[in-house]
């Protein structure tokens, strides 16, 4: 009989409502344990010390989650003691590596010692787990003999089977907006100035806004959004529906994604980011989970793992847009669906960690 593995997740913040890297880690353990003997401890790295030691460690790196500057210098003497007490392997998951931004912000001048605080972990670290090929190529730099492996992350609104109708026939009228409570501010913001962009093929007839909290800027501009549009266009053309819905259950939010054909979906600070740092957010991933097309707010970079690229970006700006026609856009709802599942599904990814912590229960699967 396979012992049963007891393994430590440590966490910014203990798993609840609406946190990205608690649902990552929260699925993370119920698959784990669905699929073999395997026991998991949350805990903050406040409070991991007073733990017994465990079979293996798993930590989920997020610079600001730890120091509101990003800076958290204590955590890494933290880590030291529990990997020094931890018997089998201690895993990194690199949800951030450090900030960038323009020399008037404080990201500019404390990216040094951010970086200094990622090689430390990554040089205590057995193996690490990365988003991207740029998240990759960032911590090879910082230790380039890392064991590291690249994994988008999973989608926290479910991974459903969808059959190629429910993928083809959708309404190229339906669209989504969805995320956290900021997230969702920023994007519904910035749709207000494109909406009227949009062509009439694919225009928006019915907006989905779900998740984050209740926000009373959120719903004004929501209300904005249906007013522009109504006063852009002809009387045969206003039969618009906005719905917004915050503090949305996953079975609800899945629901709604599956019969949506895009996503607007304004993520990015810096336009000169790589686009592909994208496949960090449970956001982007429960959109290629259920085959909706992203679309941002400006011209991006290719995403794809190696060279399996997804379709786009698609994007629409003040000048130029690459908005696909409805029947381009049921192909792409295909693609970014069939993408997710050979690179991010929680199936997969949580096999790969099984393995890389060597549980035995898993062999044999």
């Amino acid at each position: 009989m396979v012992e049963k593995s007891e393994i430590l997740q440590i966490v910014p913040r203990l798993p609840g409502k609406n946190d990205g890297v608690g649902d990552y880690a929260r699925t993370l353990a119920q698959r784990l344990s669905e699929r073999g003997q395997v026991e998991t401890l949350f805990a903050t790295a406040d409070s991991a010390l007073a733990q017994k030691n465990f079979a293996h460690v798993i930590l989920h790196y997020v610079n600001y989650g730890y120091q509101k500057r990003g800076v958290p210098f204590a955590l890494t003497s933290v880590l030291r003691e529990i990997r020094a007490r931890c018997r089998g392997r201690f895993l990194t998951i690199f949800h951030e590596l450090h900030a960038s931004g323009p020399p008037w912000q404080s990201a500019f001048w404390l990216r040094p010692w951010q970086r200094q605080i990622a090689r430390s972990i990554a040089q205590m670290s057995d193996a690490a787990i990365v988003s991207s090929e740029t998240m990759l190529r960032e911590l090879r730099q910082l230790r380039p003999d890392i064991s590291a492996s690249v994994h988008p992350v999973f989608s926290n609104f479910g991974e459903p089977a969808l059959s190629p109708d429910q993928l083809a026939n959708r309404s190229p009228h339906r669209w989504v907006i969805c995320g956290g409570t900021a997230l969702l501010e920023r994007s519904v913001r910035s749709f207000r100035a494109i909406v009227d962009r949009i062509p009439e093929e694919i225009a928006v007839r019915e907006l989905f806004v779900i998740g984050g909290n209740e926000n009373p800027a959120v719903r004004a501009s929501v209300a904005a959004v249906y007013d522009r549009r109504r006063r852009s266009q002809s009387a045969a053309t206003t039969n618009i529906r906005v719905d917004y819905q915050p503090e949305i259950d996953a079975v609800e939010a899945s629901q709604i994604l599956t019969s949506c054909s895009f996503a607007w979906l304004d993520y990015f600070h810096r336009r000169d980011v790589p686009t592909d740092i994208i496949l960090k957010s449970s956001v982007f991933a429960g959109l290629c989970a259920h085959g909706v097309v992203p679309v941002f707010p400006h011209r991006g970079s290719a995403i794809g793992i190696k060279d399996d690229l997804l379709p786009g970006p698609c994007f629409i700006d003040r000048n130029t847009s690459n908005l696909p026609a409805p029947e381009t856009a049921a192909k792409m709802r295909a693609d970014f669906y069939n993408w997710h599942h050979r690179h991010a599904a929680a199936e997969y990814v949580v096999g790969d960690i099984a393995m890389t912590l060597g549980l035995e229960q898993f062999k044999s699967n």
